[in-house]
């Protein structure tokens, strides 16, 4: 069977390490990980399975994670991780949406096998994929354990990225270049909404003519007309007028790995205000990016971008940027730090974030944004479409 390895041997081991010295830290025996990006992160599984109970076990004395999931999944599991078979199982179809027996229980025996009946035992409490019943079935298979919240262990640990990992986020930068440029192409009076999302999706799955790219987190925000002024909606299959705005917000993945990047584009001529906007949308942009470098904070970033918006009187409720890796629905952003005030993250070399300084003001919305790699010296830019406004 061919493995579908993106990765060294050598790097799932230094990941699980990390895992393993962190539990150390936090007197955690044995850790359940629900979610799919964090199983991705150790053991390298990518399948669309997960809407079905699915766990890796990580617990100190067991060499190698334990994949726990769905029977016909497991041929997954062996083709996309390094893992020994004996550290692949699966629970028969019979739990799968059953209303009288739980996947949990399973789960809970092999937890039983690797010592975990009377351990203290982390679970993902904040996760998109660790259910209220599932943590009830939980406990009450293994009533003599001590749950406590690992929520983000792992998430901390994938904040700072590998060269490896960053090599890939590249390509995603690419793929999502390569999807903004058809987008870019195609945007003009006439084209139905959906036909440009569709573009959107041929683009981002197609790739380029070096690699192809993978299903995305979360589909485009395509904010049109009056809809501008919403950061996430949906399209319709509305013509476009002759003259609007688009507002775009759309992603490369490769290998899970996932980068975003956001556009406006203008059918028409844009008035003189909303160029004056589009300005100073970019300039507060650069001088944020600029801000990066190590040793300096989330907060510290943050507060030089807002300064160069407070000097033409704008202010800006929300956050501007927040970290990206492997990603799976229904979020591309890891749950940790964000560039905002008071948030004392410092950044280092392999951090990666999408910087989204989105500008949503009453009647008027912009969205020019920048993807980075925090470098030695400052940020590289994970994608090279023109921070600047585009008119059709």
């Amino acid at each position: 069977m061919i493995k579908e390895l993106h990765f060294e041997l050598t790097e799932f081991q230094a990941r699980l390490a990390a895992v393993k010295k962190e539990m150390t830290h936090r007197g955690i025996d044995i850790l359940i990980l629900s979610e799919p990006p964090n199983q991705n992160y150790l053991t390298g599984y990518n399948a669309y399975s997960f809407y079905t109970p699915q766990i890796v076990i990580v617990a100190h004395d067991h060499e190698e994670p334990i994949w726990v999931g769905r029977f016909m999944d497991r041929v997954s599991a062996s083709m996309t991780t390094y893992l020994a078979e004996d550290n692949i199982r699966a629970y028969p179809d019979t739990y799968v949406q059953s209303t009288t027996l739980s996947a949990y229980d399973f789960m809970a025996d092999i937890v039983k096998e690797v010592g975990g009946e009377k351990a203290r035992i982390g679970v993902e409490m904040g996760g998109y994929y660790y259910p209220a019943r599932g943590h009830a079935d939980l406990t009450r298979a293994l009533p003599n354990a001590e749950f406590v919240d690992a929520d983000l262990l792992v998430g901390w640990i994938r904040l700072v990225k590998s060269p490896a990992e960053v090599a890939i986020m590249r390509q995603a930068g690419q793929l999502a270049d390569v999807a903004m440029k058809r987008v870019i192409d195609t945007v003009q009076a006439g084209v139905r909404e959906c036909d440009i999302a569709a573009a959107i999706y041929h683009q981002q799955v197609s790739g380029t003519n070096e690699f192809g790219g993978d299903y995305p987190c979360c589909p485009p925000d395509l904010c049109v007309g009056e809809r501008s002024i919403a950061p996430h909606a949906a399209w319709t299959d509305d013509p476009l007028p002759d003259s609007i705005v688009v507002n775009l917000e759309l992603s490369g993945c490769r290998h899970r790995y996932q980068v975003n990047l956001a556009r406006t584009i203008v059918v028409g001529k844009p008035s003189p205000s909303f160029q004056d906007l589009s300005e100073i949308a970019v300039e507060a942009l650069n001088v944020g990016l600029e801000a990066v470098r190590p040793g300096r904070t989330c907060s510290e970033v943050d507060s030089e971008f807002r300064k160069a918006l407070a000097r033409h009187g704008i202010e800006k409720e929300s956050r501007i940027g927040y970290p990206t890796g492997i990603g799976f629905p229904p979020a591309s952003g890891e749950r940790t730090a964000s560039i905002r005030k008071a948030d004392e993250t410092v950044l280092k070399p392999g951090m990666v974030f999408h910087m989204m300084p989105g500008l949503w003001l009453g009647n008027v919305g912009i969205t020019i944004t920048q993807s980075f790699a925090v470098s030695d010296t400052g940020f590289e830019p994970l994608t090279t479409t023109p921070r600047k406004l585009f008119v059709k």
